[in-house]
């Protein structure tokens, strides 16, 4: 079962941070909040996080399957090595290939769906 992200920052907002539950952008930003890439930029917009502690979390990042596919999506559209989408969404090298052997039978699929 996946946790209610929608729920837990509500949560967390109305007792630590209310003054940010009146911001429009951000009672917007969560109500979409349906990816683990959208509670990501979600977080990072609400704590701007230092480089420090983003180095220090990368570690312990985790990404669903419809986050993962549209990583893998976006680097074949575009021709981007597996070394750019590396540095650019710091994942390691070796996360991105063991995800495109993963899904390669998917990806191949919505490829010939797309043409």
């Amino acid at each position: 079962m996946r946790p209610n992200y929608k729920k837990i920052y509500q949560d967390m907002l109305k007792l630590e941070y209310p003054d940010k539950l009146k911001d429009p952008k951000i009672k917007e930003l969560l109500g979409k909040l349906e990816t683990t890439e959208d509670v990501l930029k979600f977080n990072d917009r609400l704590f701007k996080p230092s480089k420090e502690s983003q180095k220090n979390n990368q570690k312990l990042k985790t990404y669903d399957k419809k986050t993962m596919l549209k990583l893998l999506q976006y680097q074949k559209k575009h021709g981007h090595s597996t070394s750019y989408m590396s540095k650019k969404y710091k994942i390691s090298r070796t996360t991105l290939t063991k995800w495109k052997q993963m899904f390669e039978e998917e990806l191949e699929k919505k490829e010939k769906k797309a043409d």
